[in-house]
């Protein structure tokens, strides 16, 4: 048991010291039960966004990895003191950069990617394509929507009913207060002034009625919390905030 009564593999959902004194909570911070979150910087074109990996783990006992982030020494002992990774998901076609990485690490895990990036990226070992509906190894655990009207991205986003947290990549951007002056003015410009979409969501989606009723099966999860990749994440009323982010549709 560790000092502060968790033991190694993280049983009660929460991330402490493990049996040999190690404190992984510098790289993966506990979101409730079974779900922690790992910051990291990020640019996109010069611009420091941020993003975040979101881990879940599953009814099987193994994990699942949203958006993974660089896989080091350090985050793969805070994932190894949790459990074994089973499922290694890139959920937009613009979050994939260290899947190889956590695929050479977790060779008995399966990739899977959300549609269209096999295309981009047919360099990795892809094992399935997400869709609309929840794999048999999280479907217990997760529900999820392929939010296709945004085809840019092809984000398939997640719900974690638990916790009652919505895991998303870029369907919510969180981007007004970054630490970054350059990017909160950035921010300001795209309309991303508070948590939510930008000025740019009428360009990227063309199929409104298709979009309308991929963010009402969104709604009807019961969530408080997004996790999203860039930004804060929003910690209370995120139905109200998705809600509002495309009452335009």
């Amino acid at each position: 048991m560790s000092q502060n009564g968790v033991n190694a593999n993280g049983a009660n959902g929460a991330i402490g010291n493990d049996s040999n004194g190690n404190d992984f909570r510098d790289v993966l911070q506990p979101c409730g039960d079974g779900i922690w979150t790992a910051t990291r910087p990020m640019r996109f074109f010069l611009l420091e966004t941020g993003t975040r990996m979101t881990v879940v783990r599953l009814s099987c006992g193994g994990l699942f990895v949203h958006s993974p982030v660089a896989l080091d020494a350090r985050m793969r002992e805070a994932i190894d003191s949790l459990g074994p990774v089973r499922a290694i998901v890139a959920p937009s076609r613009f979050h994939h950069l260290f899947v190889p990485q956590w695929i050479a690490a977790y060779p008995d895990a399966r990739s899977f990617a959300c549609p269209g990036l096999s295309d981009k990226r047919p360099d990795v070992a892809w094992n399935h394509v997400l869709g609309d509906e929840p794999d048999a190894l999280w479907r217990a655990d997760l529900a999820q929507v392929f939010f296709g009207a945004r085809p840019l991205e092809n984000e398939v986003v997640f719900f974690h009913a638990p916790s009652r947290s919505m895991i998303c990549v870029d369907a919510v951007f969180n981007l007004s207060t970054h630490p970054s002056w350059l990017t909160r003015a950035v921010a300001w410009v795209i309309g991303n002034r508070k948590p939510g979409a930008t000025f740019l969501e009428p360009l990227l989606i063309r199929d409104r009625a298709g979009a309308r009723a991929q963010i009402e099966r969104m709604l009807a999860w019961d969530f408080d919390r997004i996790l999203l990749a860039h930004g804060q994440p929003v910690t209370s009323d995120g139905r109200k905030v998705l809600q509002r982010a495309f009452e335009w549709l």
